[in-house]
């Protein structure tokens, strides 16, 4: 399972319906593909529907898809977002990730 912090939720929630989604059906996509200074970076987009493979899950009233070969990499991570100043943006808290870079971007297991 993949969970979404309150912070992550409130603004899931604000850039779907700013981007022509609704948070209430539509889904967020959480991947990874092979990249970054780590190994492996972690991708994040709105979708309207789910493939038959994707795993679909629902946390803190966020719906989130994931393929079956990113759920492997993914299992257990808490999707955070982190503002202000010196905010990053969204931060993948990954259980399963032996190194990050520092950007926190990509990871490596």
């Amino acid at each position: 399972m993949i969970k979404v912090s309150e912070s992550a939720r409130h603004k899931v929630v604000s850039l779907m319906t700013e981007e022509g989604f609704n948070a209430t059906t539509d889904y967020v996509r959480v991947g990874v593909k092979s990249g970054g200074c780590s190994g492996l970076s972690y991708e994040l987009k709105f979708d309207k529907s789910a493939a038959d493979t994707d795993k679909v899950f629902e946390d803190n009233n966020v719906r989130i898809i994931v393929d079956k070969k990113s759920f492997l990499y993914l299992v257990g991570t808490t999707l955070e977002y982190s503002g202000g100043l010196n905010g990053k943006g969204f931060v993948f808290n990954n259980p399963n990730a032996q190194r990050t870079c520092g950007c926190g971007e990509s990871f490596s297991l």
